[in-house]
């Protein structure tokens, strides 16, 4: 009687042990990883960075036309879009053009990570939530939907495998940086957001014996972006105030690591929650891409980290929006230290030779890309000219390689 009681209370116990397990897995179930992607067979990860599109009834064909040309020309082998994307007076116009645009990189069989902006679900007609259900629908999408778990909607990682295994040799972390606060400023990520990324570096570098290098996609800039420029008394060419001081004006720091140009005062939160702190102390980012800030396409180096801004992805057809273009990043395989990036503007994209290709085609858009190179030419000239008279009167360099 003993012995079968003996056996009966050890069953019940692996029985309560399993439970629990079962309970634990079911808690800690990981709801903010995407599906992995890899590095390419020539051991290249080709990132293109899409953001503030927003997509009009004016603008949607000409955009996603030269979206498609830029992934026919880049090959990506993931596509981080982040924010503005898409809106319009009602669910159904702003359904139909997330699917003109999802439809460029569907055909193409091209992974999409996407996060959202500050512009995104402001209208009110429709939730960030029900925005990332409809972009879900979407084969090329591996966005993630982190529920309740973080603030926001679509704060997640993308683990990148290697090329010939399944380590993870690389990471991108996407954030939702919110719209705006409560006094109306631009908001930023949280600090839940901040200790979920702490949290997951570290069971990333635990499972893998080592930190993993990464890199990060966002709507808007952080705020430290003003430490890595330099503060000067006065205002002049391409030397802008601060958002939410106009009493302090910055410029590029000829001592530090610049990139691009930089176009306007970049637009970052107003209250800053520690995100860029957190990420110098796990010493695994290598960079910030954001969009936001339309036609800034530059980077500075603080504390170890690029914080760099993207061009709007779109085009409009005035003269402004020959500034616009995309981003490309790639990183290797056998050197994830680092990484190498550019920047297309569409004033750029097109040579006489597709120039030709587009007379031979006969498609109907060899009139865009003559506007875009008339118009592009003239917008180039007045690039230079400002830049050449800036360095030559005060010898401060405003244009750096992207």
């Amino acid at each position: 009687m003993k012995t079968l009681l003996k056996r009966i209370t050890a069953v019940l116990a692996v029985v309560a042990i399993l439970f629990n397990f079962s309970v634990f897995v079911s808690a800690k179930k990981d709801i903010t990883t995407a599906e992995a992607i890899r590095f390419n067979s020539d051991g290249k990860l080709r990132i293109m960075h899409v953001t503030d599109t927003h997509l009009s009834e004016e603008n949607i064909y000409d955009s996603t036309w030269l979206i498609g040309e830029a992934c026919d020309r880049e090959k990506p082998d993931v596509v981080m879009l982040t924010g503005d994307i898409a809106m319009a007076n009602t669910v159904e116009e702003t359904f139909r053009k997330i699917d003109l645009l999802m439809k460029v990189f569907d055909e193409r069989k091209i992974p999409v990570a996407v996060c959202f902006g500050n512009h995104d679900s402001e209208s009110g007609i429709i939730s960030r939530e029900d925005l990332m259900a409809y972009f879900n629908r979407h084969e090329s999408s591996i966005s993630i939907d982190d529920g309740d778990a973080l603030t926001g909607c679509g704060t997640y990682n993308v683990p990148v495998l290697g090329s010939e295994d399944d380590e993870v040799k690389f990471n991108l972390w996407v954030f939702d940086s919110g719209d705006y606060d409560n006094e109306g400023h631009y908001a930023n990520v949280s600090e839940n957001q901040v200790e979920w990324y702490v949290q997951k570096s570290k069971l990333l570098e635990q499972e893998n014996g080592e930190k993993i290098n990464s890199l990060v996609f966002q709507h808007i800039i952080v705020p430290e972006v003003y430490d890595g420029l330099k503060q000067v008394k006065y205002k002049g060419g391409y030397t802008f105030s601060h958002i939410y001081d106009k009493s302090k004006h910055y410029q590029f720091d000829q001592n530090a690591v610049n990139y691009g140009f930089l176009h306007e005062y970049p637009c970052p939160g107003y209250y800053n929650h520690g995100q860029f702190e957190a990420m110098v102390e796990r010493g695994d980012v290598l960079a910030m891409f954001t969009g936001h800030d339309h036609s800034n396409a530059f980077g500075v180096r603080y504390k170890g980290i690029d914080i760099v801004n993207s061009l709007s992805t779109r085009y409009n057809g005035d003269v402004a929006s020959t500034k616009y273009g995309y981003r490309m990043i790639i990183v290797d395989e056998n050197d994830t230290d680092t990484y190498t990036t550019k920047v297309v503007h569409w004033y750029d994209f097109f040579k006489n030779a597709d120039m030709k290709v587009l007379r031979d085609s006969d498609d109907g858009h060899i009139k865009l890309a003559r506007e875009i190179r008339f118009k592009g030419f003239f917008e180039k000239a007045g690039l230079n000219i400002g830049v050449f008279f800036v360095q030559m009167f005060t010898g401060r360099t405003v244009r750096y390689p992207d």
